[in-house]
């Protein structure tokens, strides 16, 4: 399964990297939270993904081989760090939802929705994430600024599954015109760990 490449024309409020690391952290280790929701609320705040995307992955995009978990994300799968690949591994796991293309069967769906056979909607999944205090639009604004500071455009591209169109003018933006947003937010973020590192695991 391909996605179409979907434009972005930059924040439109202020960003708070700092907020983003601390949702994802709360993702990643509140085991009261539906695992589902916690990691599609991860592939917007750690990869930039659109609920759009999040909700239409399927399991074929999954692929684990011993201890390694990628996910394919764009060309190029991405190898999950291990909070991360644990959580989307207990998801394969107990993949036995409400939601299945047949009677017994799990559905192909890595998000499945509440008709058999169908994903989970975007809407739906967005509102879900907004009930955790995330908003899907400007967390993913925020990882994708902070992800182009730090990654080359065309691996970036590859990784995430964007147009390198999109990764070149997020990458400029990142080191021109946000130039003092991104001293202040390296100076937060003295302790925490890069974002790049998480995708280059």
């Amino acid at each position: 399964m391909s996605f179409p490449a979907i434009k972005w024309h930059g924040p439109a409020r202020a960003l708070d990297d700092q907020a983003r690391w601390d949702t994802a952290r709360r993702l990643l280790h509140d085991g009261t939270l539906n695992p589902r929701d916690r990691l599609a609320g991860l592939l917007v705040l750690l990869y930039a993904q659109p609920v759009a995307r999040i909700s239409r992955l399927t399991t074929s995009h999954v692929t684990i081989d011993g201890p390694a978990v990628k996910i394919r994300l764009g060309p190029a799968p991405i190898a999950l760090p291990g909070p991360v690949a644990d959580l989307t591994r207990q998801l394969l796991d107990g993949k036995r939802g409400h939601a299945t293309t047949g009677a017994g069967q799990p559905s192909p769906w890595l998000f499945p929705g509440g008709q058999p056979g169908r994903p989970i909607s975007a809407s739906h999944l967005g509102q879900r994430l907004k009930d955790l205090g995330i908003q899907p639009g400007q967390a993913r604004s925020t990882a994708l600024f902070q992800l182009a500071a730090e990654l080359p455009a065309a691996l970036l591209a590859r990784m995430l599954g964007i147009h390198i169109d999109v990764a070149v003018a997020w990458q400029h933006a990142s080191a021109g015109d946000w130039t003092r947003y991104a001293a202040d937010v390296s100076r937060r973020l003295q302790h925490q760990p890069a974002a790049g590192s998480v995708i280059a695991r």
